[in-house]
């Protein structure tokens, strides 16, 4: 399993690197990096806090990779996620899948990515320029995303 929450900014090369070393059995990797962006709903951000449970987060972190795992036949996987006081630009989650072919692979980043944004306890307060600040609450088009997993094999 190669789960982990941290302040820390993560380096996407090295993490891909460290993952798929000497595992010669990997045709394919997929990747993807949630990133804060600068906006949100046409309104300025100039930060975002992320918040977590320590402890529940990374137990339902790794529960959500080894049902990917299995789910995809994947041949490694990691997910890093941050938490603290985020800026725009910075990022916030890495997620990736490595299996024999593309298909798995894509899939499984996919997979994670629906299930993170939905059962993983995170907490997510935005700041806006005029200093307005709102926890964000769940979209339904996250919540449609991994319902759909449930019903077909997508």
């Amino acid at each position: 399993m190669s789960v982990r929450v941290e302040t820390a900014d993560f380096d996407i090369s090295a993490e891909m690197a460290r993952l798929t070393a000497g595992n010669t059995g990997i045709g394919a990797v997929a990747s993807f990096v949630g990133k804060v962006r600068d906006h949100v709903e046409g309104a300025p951000l100039t930060s975002m806090t992320l918040e977590h449970y320590a402890g529940m987060t990374e137990a339902e972190l790794e529960r959500i990779e080894a049902e990917a795992q299995r789910r995809f036949n994947l041949s490694a996987s990691l997910i890093v996620h941050r938490v603290g006081d985020l800026k725009p630009g910075d990022n916030i989650v890495l997620v990736i899948a490595c299996a024999s072919h593309r298909q798995a692979a894509f899939a499984g980043a996919e997979y994670l990515m629906d299930y993170l944004k939905t059962r993983a306890p995170f907490w997510k307060k935005e700041v806006l320029a005029n200093g307005d600040a709102r926890w964000v609450e769940a979209h339904e088009s996250d919540d449609a995303a991994a319902m759909a997993w449930q019903t077909s094999e997508k």
